[in-house]
């Protein structure tokens, strides 16, 4: 009895061994490598996940096309969660434990990760290059979380001083308007602080829904309040309807701003000059002003022929995200498995010239790729950079 209760003993321990190891190497096999997306494909951020996506397949079909990385093709799995929470849940579900995904990249939307971190973490599923810059990406166990750029909270910090800087004795008082979700909270939040810091009046705000579609109350609440920046933290549509309604009703002695949610080449393409003059502050700088630059062009073009259509803002993201991805599964070696790729993430340092030269590096306490935050304006219809700010240049 004793000899066949220490051979059960034994069994069990092989079958642990074998489940852990099993963990570690899900969505991985001698020929392929499985990797997610869950994002919104069409709702209101639709303008930044579907250029991503695109950009990322890009990537991904060129290297396949050469034989893959360490003799594995790249299965990219995407879902629509549409921007609602409860069909993210969902898709994380069908991705971390129906196709088993090995890690997953451009996650869209701050309460949407938030929710799939409980399903990704147990499965040591790295979550990278999430689609948003929410500080809680990289709250709590930072195991398997890798931010991609600068938070929304220190970029509009950032982008609100120099607007208050430039405007001198004439700004006096800052408004918020937002989302009153993760996402929205958050550019609230570094518009009532950046305006303490500053000695300035925090006027007042605004919420909306994810569906709201008239802003004429809300702008007229804000001009009443003598608002000199808004903060903004809406969807890309939104965007431009509250920018269009301020300019219909004259108010053209206010400055919108926006974080990297509100960073979009839809948002600068609106015929008419409606969304002129809107600032965003991301982590990233668009491509059209630098196209004289050999790579940038050749990304570009190369998109172009692919897709159909021009690159946008999003798509540097989702070239940002893929380049990541790829390094650190060249970087870990034959051997794939959840530690070796974390080591290989926590290895990588490199410029990311499509994103605008922005130096990005990952440690073993640092899982923000990139600290760099760029102010851009919307001028002629494109968006310029007008201010940089660049942390480890200090």
């Amino acid at each position: 009895m004793r000899l066949l209760f220490g051979k059960s003993i034994l069994a069990l321990g092989l079958a642990a061994g074998m489940s852990t190891a099993a963990f570690a190497t899900q969505g991985v096999t001698d020929t392929e490598v499985v990797i997610g997306s869950n994002g919104d494909l069409s709702g209101i951020f639709a303008a930044f996940n579907v250029g991503a996506i695109k950009a990322a397949q890009n990537m991904f079909d060129e290297i396949n096309a050469e034989g893959g990385i360490h003799g594995r093709q790249i299965r990219f799995v995407v879902e629509d969660h549409g921007y609602q929470v409860p069909r993210a849940v969902q898709n994380f579900n069908k991705l971390v434990n129906s196709d088993q995904v090995f890690a997953m990249i451009l996650n869209l939307g701050t309460p949407h990760n938030i929710a799939g971190f409980q399903i990704m973490e147990p499965k040591q599923v790295a979550n990278i290059g999430p689609l948003t810059s929410a500080r809680q990406m990289l709250e709590g166990d930072i195991t398997y979380k890798y931010s991609g750029f600068a938070a929304y909270y220190d970029g509009l910090r950032a982008g609100i001083k120099m607007l208050a800087e430039e405007g001198g004795d004439e700004v006096a008082n800052i408004c918020s308007m937002y989302l009153p979700s993760d996402f929205g909270l958050e550019v609230h939040e570094a518009a009532v602080d950046e305006a303490a810091e500053l000695g300035l009046n925090f006027a007042g705000e605004t919420t909306h829904r994810p569906d709201e579609q008239d802003f004429v109350g809300a702008v007229t609440r804000l001009r009443e309040l003598d608002c000199d920046i808004i903060a903004t933290g809406v969807g890309v549509r939104q965007t431009i309807i509250a920018l269009g309604t301020a300019k219909r009703l004259g108010w053209n002695d206010v400055k919108f701003i926006g974080s990297s949610a509100g960073f979009n080449t839809a948002i600068a393409k609106v015929e008419g000059g409606v969304t002129e003059g809107y600032y965003a502050a991301a982590g990233w700088a668009d491509h059209e002003e630098r196209m004289d630059n050999p790579e940038v062009r050749a990304w570009a073009e190369a998109y172009q022929q692919k897709n159909g259509e021009p690159a946008g803002t999003a798509a540097i993201l989702g070239h940002g995200a893929a380049t990541t991805l790829v390094r650190a599964l060249e970087a870990a070696g034959p051997d794939l498995t959840a530690e070796s790729f974390k080591d290989a993430m926590e290895s990588l340092e490199y410029t990311d010239v499509i994103s605008g030269d922005i130096p990005v590096s990952y440690g073993p306490d640092d899982h923000q790729g990139g600290a760099t935050i760029v102010i851009s304006k919307i001028e002629g219809g494109m968006w310029r950079e007008v201010g940089r700010i660049d942390p480890t240049a200090e």
